[in-house]
């Protein structure tokens, strides 16, 4: 994920290299969006998994504990998968029952609230893409993720101010959190008028920023008590896919609770 601000300028072909890679992943996200369940599956399913992956890495869990999980979170995947033809509610019990497996066999909370962390916005966006507006519903929440992300990072190096919170994230301003919330308003709102999505709907978008950002902090929180300045490295400029995504986490779950709960 783009940070809000940074104690130095970075150097151009660092910024460059991060503005590709961020572009060329919207990108994608977008053409599996439109053109297709099965391409979706398979992006998310992979993100899932690397996800997982990650997250062992940075509790230092066992090999053979990182791998039990990524079997195990095969399960909710394979069911959601476009011909599965399974109860939506299936894939959920099976993510919790192949949570609460893995967390029998290695006796390792941390790794078990770790494939929640991978499943849950997984499963909450596959049940998001499966509404009647579902594509329109999906991408407005995604563009809730990525604005937040650029307005946070534009605000905090052109304002800059206290901290967010400095023992955690140093790199975090408030200036940088309210850049991100007025972003996403406004974003959010704009795209009513183009989109399937309700004023209802786009009156959370302040929230959700905030939960972005608060995605963001939970996962810089991991990574300082890892003693590691990224949580991977597949992601030229950005690191691993949990830096990419933190703060998706919580918002493609809660959307996926508002939209359950019929307030849209």
């Amino acid at each position: 994920m783009i940070t809000d601000t940074v104690p130095a300028p970075k150097k151009k072909s660092d910024l460059a290299l991060r503005s590709v890679t961020g572009i060329a992943l919207i990108l994608i996200s977008v053409f599996c969006l439109v053109y297709g369940r099965e391409p979706f599956w398979l992006l998310l399913s992979a993100a899932t998994l690397a996800m997982i992956a990650e997250w062992a890495s940075l509790i230092r869990a066992a090999r053979w504990q990182m791998w039990l999980a990524l079997l195990g979170l095969l399960l909710p995947l394979f069911l959601a998968a476009p011909h599965a033809n399974v109860p939506n509610t299936a894939c959920w019990y099976g993510l919790l029952g192949a949570t609460l497996a893995v967390f029998a066999f290695t006796r390792n909370p941390k790794l078990a609230a770790g494939m929640l962390y991978a499943g849950l916005p997984t499963l909450s966006l596959f049940f998001i893409h499966d509404r009647y507006d579902g594509i329109d519903l999906s991408f407005w929440t995604l563009a809730m993720v990525w604005t937040t992300d650029i307005g946070a990072y534009f605000a905090g190096r052109s304002i800059g101010g206290p901290k967010l919170a400095p023992v955690w994230s140093p790199n975090k301003t408030w200036a940088g959190l309210l850049g991100g919330m007025i972003a996403a308003i406004i974003v959010g709102f704009a795209l009513t008028l183009v989109l399937h999505v309700t004023l209802r709907l786009a009156a959370f978008a302040g929230l959700l920023a905030v939960t972005a950002q608060m995605g963001d902090l939970f996962e810089s929180v991991m990574k300082r008590r890892a003693g590691v300045k990224d949580s991977g490295w597949v992601l030229p400029g950005h690191g691993g896919v949990m830096d990419r995504l933190d703060g998706a986490v919580p918002v493609l779950c809660i959307v996926a609770l508002i939209v359950a709960s019929g307030i849209v």
